[in-house]
């Protein structure tokens, strides 16, 4: 039986050949690291969304993080290289910020969840619509600009024509998140909880403890993508995020992660991000309006849920 992963895999070299032959210059290295530069945080809230649904939760506050995150990390920044704060000093202390911003949001949702028990739905919402507006609070509703320089060559620096140091990062935290899933302890006990978080707490695990760390865990590559983006613009916006949560749970449910919980792979996950990705960036290049992104991008997810529905229902027959 040919693995899901391949099959995504395939599909996603069938869009490059199928947007490239519309626009040669989508196969153009400019356009692949632009591709890829999209993707880092994608694929990163993906990977956070892929802890909590495997978990037989939801996340929906990823996109208000990585705004707020970003606007957090421009305000600390600017005001660092305004005082006369070395420039890397300055960006240590914005990443602190931000990561901060993750621990923070996670931690609450995670509460939210396991002590109110609230349903992750709702528990989600709330700390979507308390970061979305704490970013326009913080800025007014505009840009935050004054970046150094060495913000913007962290972000944009090109190596082998396509890889910046954000994306190069990116792929190590993909690589250090497939080990942390497939083959550690706190994988197993994250698929066992989305399966049957009842017989998990029969067999010892510690179910409130270890999904504050899931969403702890999501919070903080919310941030970390929040941050991405905030070197490769130079600045931060308090829209930066908005629709990200649908970005990433569409590269999740396309790649093949149930939202029943308990099952799903890491790799499937990585290449949906890339098709999701891919779709985007290809319906720009084609001429597609940008107001038509979002509405493919629900259309991929229903009819990845679909194809899930149609898998499990065959599965029992």
């Amino acid at each position: 039986m040919v693995r899901q992963d391949v099959i995504l895999l395939l599909l996603f070299c069938i869009m490059i050949a199928a947007f490239s032959a519309a626009n040669p210059r989508f196969f153009s290295i400019r356009a692949m690291a632009n591709v890829l530069q999209d993707f880092s945080p994608v694929v990163l809230m993906a990977i956070g969304q892929t802890f909590v649904i495997a978990s037989r939760g939801i996340d929906l506050s990823v996109g208000s993080v990585l705004g707020l995150a970003g606007v957090s990390m421009a305000l600390v920044i600017r005001a660092a290289n305004e005082g006369g704060v070395d420039p890397w000093l300055a960006i240590t202390l914005g990443m602190a910020v931000a990561i901060g911003v993750g621990v923070v949001v996670g931690f609450i949702n995670g509460l939210l969840i396991t002590y109110c028990r609230l349903v992750p739905f709702v528990a989600t919402l709330a700390t979507m619509g308390a970061a979305a507006g704490m970013s326009l609070v913080l800025t007014g509703g505009t840009q935050i600009a004054g970046a150094p320089k060495e913000v913007i060559l962290l972000g944009n620096a090109t190596y082998l024509g396509a890889l910046t140091v954000p994306v190069i990062a990116v792929f190590v935290i993909i690589i250090l998140s497939w080990a942390f899933l497939s083959r550690a302890r706190f994988g197993r006990w994250t698929y066992a909880i989305g399966s049957n978080p009842f017989a998990a707490r029969g067999a010892g695990i510690s179910v409130d403890r270890h999904l504050i760390k899931i969403y702890l865990i999501s919070g903080i590559l919310a941030a970390l993508a929040g941050a991405f983006v905030y070197f490769r613009l130079g600045s931060g916006s308090p829209l930066s995020g908005r629709g990200g949560e649908l970005n990433a749970i569409a590269a999740t449910v396309i790649g093949g992660v149930s939202l029943q919980g308990g099952t799903g792979k890491l790799s499937g996950v990585v290449v949906g991000a890339l098709i999701t990705t891919a779709v985007l960036s290809g319906l720009i290049l084609i001429g597609v309006q940008p107001n038509w992104q979002q509405i493919v991008v629900a259309a991929l997810i229903a009819l990845a849920v679909g194809v899930q529905g149609l898998g499990a229902r065959g599965g029992r027959r």
